[in-house]
């Protein structure tokens, strides 16, 4: 599953960026899409989270406080520094993991209302999807579509996920964030979520090992050169 994540990730992070394809988006009627990445880089989803981040900004900075508290008690068991808990050094210290789960449930709490609005709007999207995707196979006369982790390698141009992003943001060009009174996800909408939390998690990643690498560049392309000689 991490490893998919990874991959998927990754497609989401080329963005816009990826080839576009002329004529035929596919190869002998064979073509790749990860249903995540469509839905990550969906208009409507885009949008939707930006909302949600606005709406639930004092429940997500609490959730960013819980988490430090964590990290931190979770370092206070490892005595030993070697970066994991033994179950002797979680018994010697039962208050700190009574203090962690406490901490876990009020994680919990904190996040419910941000992931259900979350899976709220990932399910209208999930709910038109396999009409997009009818709607793309038909007009690239594509025989065959497949996940990109089902392969090993294929050229860029079996790579349909722009035409699949362009026909859900013209069919869900929005979603709402607030479900109904007594509504409750499928179980096919909360598994979607968790990934694309996993992906833009791998993408947030990667931008920020990005940014380092071009921030600990910079120093060296600055720095004058020496003189040499007298």
């Amino acid at each position: 599953m991490k490893l998919f994540a990874n991959t998927i990730a990754a497609a989401a992070l080329a963005g816009t960026a990826a080839v576009a394809t002329p004529a035929a988006a596919q190869v002998a009627g064979i073509a790749t899409s990860s249903p995540e990445v469509v839905i990550v880089r969906s208009q409507a989803r885009i949008a939707a989270y930006q909302q949600i981040d606005q709406q639930y900004s004092a429940q997500i900075t609490q959730l960013r406080t819980l988490r430090q508290e964590m990290q931190t008690l979770q370092q206070s068991l490892d005595t030993d520094n070697n970066g994991q808990v033994t179950q002797a050094e979680a018994q010697a210290n039962q208050s700190v993991v009574q203090q962690l789960q406490q901490k876990e449930q009020q994680l919990s709490q904190a996040s419910q209302p941000i992931v259900l609005a979350q899976t709220y709007a990932i399910e209208q999207l999930i709910n038109d999807y396999q009409n997009v995707q009818q709607q793309v196979v038909q007009q690239k006369k594509i025989q065959l579509l497949l996940n990109p982790d089902a392969i090993q390698w294929a050229p860029d141009a079996v790579n349909v996920t722009d035409d699949l992003v362009a026909a859900l943001n013209q069919r869900v060009p929005s979603v709402q964030i607030t479900p109904p009174e007594g509504w409750r996800p499928r179980q096919e909408s909360l598994a979607t979520q968790q990934t694309v939390s996993q992906v833009l998690l791998g993408v947030a990643q990667q931008q920020a090992a990005q940014q380092q690498a071009t921030q600990q560049q910079q120093p060296a392309q600055q720095q004058p050169a020496q003189p040499t000689g007298r």
